[in-house]
């Protein structure tokens, strides 16, 4: 989908919107994936199609992922979206750029903000900026880093001049990484996929069933 000025005003994740800015009054804050460093979409998918990377992203594979959208389920910040409307439908969401970072270069949001209220480097180093900015003008900022801890630490952090929960960011979430409360749920699936092969034996049965049914009718139709 081409973007134009009605995907611009929308100020949620979508399939086709990424990264959005939210407006609370005269605040704006960004909503994107905030690439966790223990990422509980990469640890709920069965077949690896997210996973975090060398630079901080979390990333998706298209051609591993078989739809089943545990990711959706799983991410504590309701990030990745479906091509619900799709034929071929995939899960969308903001790749931090992956292949920009990997030649060098900074995220697309990075370059083209004028003012420098998005940056991109290590996340030590990103520390270490938000730590500096927050001294230097306390009376400026939210004295807290968001993402810091939240969920084991994320890899895009922030900064606000009001507390984080007025901007829209999650402030529930536990500090603790996700993913071991995520097995609880992978636990099922075993007995899922043997449910499945259960009842596809099943059918598999009653067609040959019937298939041995007809013959023996057949050759008892062909005695006469």
């Amino acid at each position: 989908m081409p973007y134009n000025d009605q995907i611009a005003a929308e100020e949620k994740l979508s399939a086709h919107k990424l990264t959005t800015i939210r407006t609370y009054g005269d605040k704006f804050s960004r909503k994107l994936c905030n690439h966790c460093v223990e990422p509980t979409c990469a640890s709920v998918c069965p077949v690896k199609a997210l996973q975090k990377t060398e630079f901080g992203p979390v990333i998706y594979d298209e051609t591993r992922c078989i739809g089943c959208r545990y990711c959706m389920q799983a991410c504590p910040y309701q990030v990745p979206s479906y091509e619900w409307s799709s034929r071929t439908p995939r899960v969308k969401k903001c790749n931090m750029c992956y292949e920009r970072q990997k030649e060098g270069r900074p995220t697309a949001c990075t370059e083209a903000c004028p003012t420098g209220a998005t940056i991109c480097g290590e996340r030590d180093e990103l520390i270490r900026e938000a730590q500096k900015r927050l001294a230097a003008k306390p009376g400026e900022y939210y004295q807290k880093i968001y993402g810091l801890k939240e969920v084991g630490g994320t890899s895009v952090l922030y900064l606000s001049a009001v507390p984080f929960e007025q901007i829209g960011l999650n402030t529930k979430v536990p500090n603790e990484p996700v993913p071991a409360l995520t097995w609880r749920a992978l636990s099922f699936v075993p007995d899922v996929v043997s449910a499945g092969a259960t009842l596809l034996g099943g059918v598999y049965w009653i067609t040959h069933r019937r298939e041995a049914v007809a013959k023996a009718e057949g050759r008892k139709g062909g005695r006469k």
